[in-house]
C-alpha cells in the first residue's frame, strides 16, 4: 500500500469518527470517560504523554488535568490540531524507547489496520514507571449493542474491530505489561446526549462490565533480580589426603595414616640405642 493510500483511508477515517464524536451521543461519552481519566492524570501533570486518537482529544478536553508537555497523533499535516502533533505512521512511532509518562490510546485500536504493532509500539514508547491507558467500546454493553446487532453495524463505531479486556490483556502480556485495573464508564445517554448522572454515577461505583466504553490502565512488569540465598556455619573437615596432614587436619589435632605408619618404623631404632650391647661395640 502506498503511502498516499494509505493517508486516504485514515483521513476517511478520522472524517467518519469525528462525526460520531460531534454528535450528542459522542459528546455525552467523552464527558464520561474524561471523568473517568481525570483520576489518573493527577500524579502527571508535569510529566510527558502522547494520545492516539481518532476525532475525540480527552487531554485537549482537560488542559489542567493533563500532562504538562502532551502530544497528539495524526496520519498527516493537514490533519493536525496543534503544534504539538506527532505525524507518522502508529506502526513505526518515531520517538526513543521508554521515554513517556502516559501514552492514551483512545478508541484507536478498533479502526486501526495493524492493531497489534500498533500497540507494540505505544508500549516501547512507555517508561517502566510510566502508565499505557487503553479505551475501547464495550462489546457487551447494553448501549452498543445496537452498533453490533443492528443497521448501525455498517457505521462508525460499529465498522470497527471491537476487543475486549481480556483478549487486550494477552496482547499486553505479550509486550511485557500487565493490567492493573478495568474500569467501565458510559451507561447510557440521557435526554440531549447527556449521560445520566445517576445511573453513571451507580455502574462506576460498582463497576459494572455493562458500560458503553471501559478503560484499561496497564503498566509495565516488574522484573526481579534472582535472589541466591547465603548459608552461614562451618564447614566440615576435609578427609586426609595421600600426602600427609591436611590444613583442616592441623587445625583439629588429626593426623595421617602415613604419619602414624612412621613412627611405628622408627620405634625400633630407638630401642637399639638404648640397649647395653650396642654401648660395648661402640667401644
Amino acid at each position: 500500500m502506498s503511502t498516499s493510500q494509505a493517508q486516504a483511508e485514515w483521513r476517511e477515517r478520522l472524517a467518519l469518527s469525528r462525526r460520531y464524536w460531534a454528535s450528542g451521543r459522542g459528546r455525552a461519552l467523552a464527558t464520561a470517560q474524561a471523568a473517568c481519566l481525570g483520576p489518573v492524570l493527577e500524579p502527571r501533570r508535569d510529566r510527558h504523554g502522547l494520545e492516539l486518537s481518532l476525532g475525540a482529544s480527552l487531554l485537549s478536553r482537560m488542559p489542567a488535568a493533563g500532562p504538562a508537555h502532551a502530544m497528539q497523533w495524526a496520519p498527516a499535516r493537514a490533519e493536525a490540531e496543534s503544534d504539538a502533533t506527532l505525524i507518522c505512521p502508529p506502526r513505526a512511532l518515531a520517538l526513543p524507547d521508554e521515554c513517556l509518562d502516559l501514552t492514551l490510546l483512545h478508541h484507536f485500536l478498533e479502526h486501526c489496520p495493524d492493531a497489534h504493532q500498533a500497540l507494540v509500539e505505544a508500549a516501547r514508547v512507555t517508561r517502566d514507571s510510566g502508565l499505557l491507558v487503553i479505551f475501547g467500546f464495550q462489546p457487551l454493553g447494553l448501549a452498543t449493542l445496537a452498533y453490533r446487532l443492528g443497521k448501525k453495524r455498517r457505521h462508525y463505531p460499529g465498522n470497527g474491530s471491537w476487543y475486549t479486556p481480556r483478549r487486550l490483556r494477552d496482547w499486553l502480556a505479550f509486550v511485557d505489561f500487565e493490567i492493573e485495573g478495568v474500569d467501565y464508564c458510559g451507561f447510557g445517554p440521557g435526554r440531549g446526549g447527556v449521560c445520566h448522572e445517576r445511573r453513571e454515577t451507580l455502574g462506576r461505583r460498582y463497576n459494572v462490565p455493562l458500560g458503553t466504553s471501559y478503560m484499561i490502565r496497564a503498566r509495565r512488569r516488574r522484573r526481579q533480580a534472582p535472589v541466591q540465598r547465603l548459608r552461614f556455619g562451618l564447614q566440615p573437615p576435609a578427609a586426609a589426603g595421600p600426602m600427609g596432614v591436611t590444613r583442616g587436619q592441623a587445625a583439629s589435632g588429626q593426623r595421617s595414616p602415613r604419619a602414624g605408619r612412621s613412627d611405628d618404623a622408627r620405634a625400633p631404632d630407638a630401642g637399639v640405642k638404648n640397649h647395653p650391647q650396642h654401648e660395648e661395640y661402640k667401644r
